[in-house]
């Protein structure tokens, strides 16, 4: 009896469908598997129209960056204007970073919808968890927010990644940032570097920004690696680059690529410094005085507990002897020897 990998139809016919399933990406019918169950009917006084497709305009950097789901509607209320939202679901809270960064228009301007959220000319975008929205023509107030919060599906809260707070504040322009979670986003921002040299396959993250510099714009991208052993390998791949500047500090490597001006990129260069954060659990005075009054609170608590152990012990064994006296009544005395030693054997 042959084995089912062997025979004969079955590789062609799983090689078929694998081929067929590649091709989904490039059809409406992919799109359409994307098209999760996001949005509730109901929101407060808000009710949903039906669901839209959206378009996704580039499939290769939304799979990279995690999509699971996407999906927009219109809501409507009797006493407050429409409001259009779509939501993106991503795998993980990087995933939503990314996609953010990615979405963000240049002209948009910081807002306090969220930690990650920006005004845009048309509304507002702005990250929870792993879920991207972007409200157009309004937005929901807080308590119709929060009810929408609850009823999201697969909802990832992951700290964001720390790699952003690297970036040097001076001469950053706005909006520029992305981030990089593999070589498709690498090709769209900085496709001359390899992806081989980038090491993504050790787990290579990436900080890309522009910085304005009296010569033109320049493109700084941070890698972050597991450890500084990795990072010191790869800076010496990314030093093979040419015209590139490289610096190294713990994990991180910085490259600046044919940067306009030199001067300028070694400062801002000089600005990235990695420093690791140490805590040493070492006993302080405060924790060594407790630890004294600790102890002596523990030898009184025994003592007392011994004390009281012997006291109880005491008035059961008295208790015994009362009942045992009642009990019988008469209790055999044991005789006592008396030595006559005033008398001798010889005596009168």
């Amino acid at each position: 009896m042959a084995k089912i990998g062997t025979e004969p139809n079955f590789t062609g016919r799983w090689r078929a469908f694998a081929k067929a399933v590649l091709k989904l990406g490039s059809v409406p019918i992919f799109a359409a598997l994307l098209q999760g169950a996001i949005f509730p009917d109901h929101l407060g006084t808000y009710q949903r129209s039906a669901p839209k497709t959206i378009g996704i305009p580039d499939q290769e950097l939304y799979d990279e960056y995690g999509l699971e789901a996407t999906e927009s509607a219109e809501y409507t209320s009797p006493d407050k204007k429409p409001i259009s939202v779509t939501a993106w679901r991503l795998h993980d809270s990087t995933g939503a970073l990314a996609l953010f960064e990615t979405r963000r228009t240049p002209g948009a301007t910081p807002s306090d919808a969220a930690q990650l959220a920006v005004h845009t000319s048309d509304g507002t975008i702005f990250v929870f968890g792993n879920y991207v929205f972007q409200f157009t023509g309004g937005m929901f107030d807080q308590p119709v927010l929060n009810e929408l919060y609850t009823q999201l599906a697969r909802v990832e809260n992951a700290p964001l990644p720390a790699l952003s707070t690297f970036l040097p504040q001076d001469g950053l322009v706005a909006n520029s940032e992305r981030y990089i979670l593999g070589p498709v986003s690498l090709q769209r921002v900085e496709p001359a570097i390899p992806p081989s040299v980038a090491g993504f396959r050790m787990g290579a993250e990436a900080q890309f920004a522009q910085y304005q510099t009296p010569k033109g714009l320049l493109k700084l991208i941070i890698f972050d690696y597991p450890t500084p052993s990795m990072a010191r390998e790869q800076a010496v791949e990314f030093q093979k680059i040419p015209g590139a500047v490289i610096k190294r500090t713990g994990p991180l490597v910085v490259a600046v690529l044919n940067p306009p001006d030199p001067d300028a990129a070694e400062r801002i260069l000089g600005k990235i410094n990695y420093q690791a954060n140490v805590t040493l659990n070492e006993p302080t005075p405060q924790s060594q005085a407790k630890g004294l009054a600790r102890m002596i609170l523990n030898i009184f608590v025994l003592a007392g507990i011994v004390l009281g152990m012997c006291v109880v012990g005491g008035l059961g064994f008295a208790g015994y002897r009362i009942m045992s006296r009642k009990m019988w009544r008469k209790e055999e005395r044991a005789e006592m020897i008396v030595l006559d030693l005033g008398k001798s054997t010889g005596g009168k």
